[in-house]
């Protein structure tokens, strides 16, 4: 490596995560300049405190419209889009479900169906109404809480990678803790983004996954969960039963230009299981995922945007489709 390719790591914790951006200049003003810049979308769009565009919505629910900016306006607009999708396994108002499970926040029990059911009827996403005239959100129920986690990562990434475009960066990679975006090209050609073996320590890997100006976001039932009387209890929540979702995934990973779209497809195509999911994507053709399956498969939906290198001999390539 010349000194030319020299790559300069930061680091910080934001939005609850470990975040990193690497650079191939030692620039530690930029580096701030993106920190702070993520610190101001997370303090917009979080409802991890009592204060935010979005907790202000939370806040009148069933009461009144709340006017928000217009870039939030804009995320909770798409996050509704795709919640009322058919059989969406997205939902942005799954919130009071998520608080009463506790999966990944010392929750270690099963909650009584009857307060799931009770729950269910103030998570329907049709009742988020919009006002475009006058960029308010309500909430027509009490009791009714969005929560854009679930995309918000995604889109600060976007945010993040166009931010870093402006400043004329036409090399880099952000990871938010999950969420990896990418500029340009790594060192060696591509950047290598390693693929996690589902219940194993952190630095085992199936594969690397190399990219160029791509994102890549995964999503699998072993980043949050609790075992009871022999079951495993995750939480990729089925909006429509209140329950973790059940088929044959580990893990979803998307590969896409926007981050943002991999943080919709890995919730969509989990709900939809492999054989959808391969159907559903032949008409998207800009996105394309990579799935791990219980039975230790690694499938495909193509390899037009990304090449994949394995590296545990317990995971088998199986087919995939180009």
């Amino acid at each position: 490596m010349t000194p030319d390719d020299r790559v300069y790591a930061y680091s910080a914790v934001l939005m609850g995560s470990p975040i990193l951006l690497k650079l191939f200049e030692h620039n530690e003003t930029l580096a701030s300049n993106v920190f702070r810049l993520i610190k101001l979308q997370e303090t917009k769009l979080t409802v991890n405190r009592q204060q935010s565009e979005v907790m202000s919505v939370n806040h009148a629910a069933g009461d009144h419209a709340v006017a928000v900016s217009k870039p939030v306006f804009d995320l909770i607009r798409r996050a509704k889009a795709v919640s009322v999708l058919e059989n969406s396994s997205f939902n942005f108002t799954i919130g009071p479900l998520v608080k009463r499970w506790k999966i990944g926040f010392n929750g270690n029990s099963v909650p009584a169906a009857t307060d799931l059911q009770a729950l269910l009827k103030i998570t329907d996403p049709h009742d988020v109404i919009l006002d475009e005239s006058s960029q308010s959100v309500f909430l027509h129920k009490a009791g009714m809480e969005i929560d854009l986690g679930a995309i918000a990562k995604g889109y600060i990434a976007d945010v993040v990678r166009d931010f870093l475009r402006e400043q004329q960066v036409t090399q880099a990679l952000i990871n938010l803790g999950g969420n990896v975006q990418t500029l340009g090209a790594g060192a060696e050609g591509a950047w290598a983004i390693g693929l996690k073996k589902p219940f194993s320590t952190p630095e085992s890997l199936i594969g690397v996954i190399n990219v160029t100006n791509k994102s890549v976001v995964t999503s699998g039932i072993y980043e949050r969960y609790f075992e009871l009387n022999g079951q495993r209890y995750h939480h990729i929540l089925d909006p429509k039963t209140g329950y973790p979702l059940d088929n044959e995934l580990l893990s979803v990973t998307i590969i896409s230009d926007d981050s943002i779209d991999g943080d919709i497809y890995t919730t969509l195509l989990y709900g939809m299981g492999v054989e959808k999911s391969l159907r559903y994507l032949e008409n998207f053709p800009h996105i394309e995922a990579i799935f791990v399956t219980k039975d230790q498969q690694i499938i495909f939906s193509s390899q037009r945007q990304f090449t994949f290198m394995p590296l545990d001999p317990d995971y088998h390539i199986t087919g995939s489709t180009v």
